[in-house]
């Protein structure tokens, strides 16, 4: 095994499998040579601008719904197109295909325990704790907590120091809407501009905390309200990435009916459509307040799972091995 893999663990078998990157070596190339020796071009190939122009000629352009990428790309993803809503023949485009619907109220069950938080998102997730020591390197490699919260948004720094996390990297096959991780009212919603980092973990390893440096929209949820999962005060940070311009927010209170836009105030229920990502990858990361919430043992148990080639572990020197999770899947419950 090439130690260019990067291998991840099913969470349904426990078996470690090794994930297709997308143009990965592009990337690397992008994140090394041109990243040192041509600062000025790496900026460019990380601004919006590019962003768009390349998400634009991969799914909008007229000729991409001619060719037979889409038929090829779902086959060899291995797609299950019978969870989609809409008829699988209609998904003629690339874009149809990252935005599709599902019917996630049968293909994604969720727990009914009140206390469970789900994932919001068809992901590989990461876990830990600032609490631990051990996990103090990451905050400064995978984000920077205040410039993640926003540095203009300074009121929810100290309600999250020595915050529990959860980095959820979507990968360019996967279901692209976000559901909400638990139930509260939304105390706060912003947008942060920003540029558009690859989410490939070669290029993460290389960036100094790529997820606070891209543009990404923060939803800050109050859980210990009526109805609320009690878990406190739940930071949900959407993160866009290269080839995606933006980040659509459309929360449904029944499937993906009357979808409306974040605004203070705004009860969310846990498990529901709450916003889709713009073709491409990119991620989710969850902040959780001091002590309120117990992640799931086998989430704990495979991130320290010896002998899987994670480039997040061969990168940062100590294990990181990320489990590929369902949406509204339980990866945690309230303490």
């Amino acid at each position: 095994m090439s130690q260019a893999a990067h291998q991840y663990i099913d969470r349904n078998t426990s078996e470690v499998r090794t994930e297709k990157l997308f143009s990965d070596r592009i990337i690397n190339i992008v994140y090394s040579d041109v990243r040192e020796h041509m600062p000025a071009l790496f900026n460019a190939v990380t601004s919006a601008r590019f962003s768009s122009l390349v998400g634009f000629i991969n799914y909008e352009a007229p000729l991409a719904a001619r060719l037979t990428w889409t038929s090829r790309f779902m086959k060899e993803m291995g797609l299950d197109m019978s969870e989609c809503l809409d008829d699988p023949k209609s998904l003629n485009t690339a874009r149809k295909v990252f935005e599709r619907k599902i019917r996630y109220w049968e293909a994604r069950p969720m727990p009914d325990d009140q206390s469970a938080i789900i994932s919001p998102s068809d992901s590989r997730i990461l876990i830990g704790s600032f609490q631990d020591t051990r996990n103090l390197f990451i905050k400064e490699k995978f984000f920077n907590l205040e410039e993640l919260l926003g540095s203009s948004s300074r009121e929810w720094h100290e309600p999250f120091t020595n915050c529990d996390f959860a980095v959820l990297r979507l990968t360019p096959e996967k279901y692209h809407y976000n559901h909400t991780p638990v139930s509260g009212k939304v105390s706060a919603y912003y947008e942060i501009d920003g540029e558009y980092h690859s989410c490939n973990p070669g290029a993460i390893i290389k960036s100094a905390a790529p997820y606070s440096k891209n543009k990404r929209a923060v939803t800050i949820i109050d859980t210990d309200v009526a109805n609320g999962t009690k878990s406190g005060l739940v930071a949900m940070i959407e993160v866009a990435a290269l080839m995606i311009g933006g980040i659509k927010q459309c929360y449904s209170k029944r499937r993906y009916d009357s979808p409306s836009y974040m605004t203070k105030g705004m009860f969310l229920s846990r498990g529901q459509p709450k916003s889709m990502f713009f073709p491409g990858s990119s991620t989710v990361v969850l902040l959780f307040q001091q002590g309120r919430v117990n992640f799931a043992e086998d989430l704990i148990r495979n991130r320290f799972r010896p002998g899987v080639n994670s480039r997040f572990s061969l990168g940062f020197g100590e294990p990181l091995v990320e489990t590929d999770v369902k949406a509204r899947s339980e990866i945690g419950n309230t303490k």
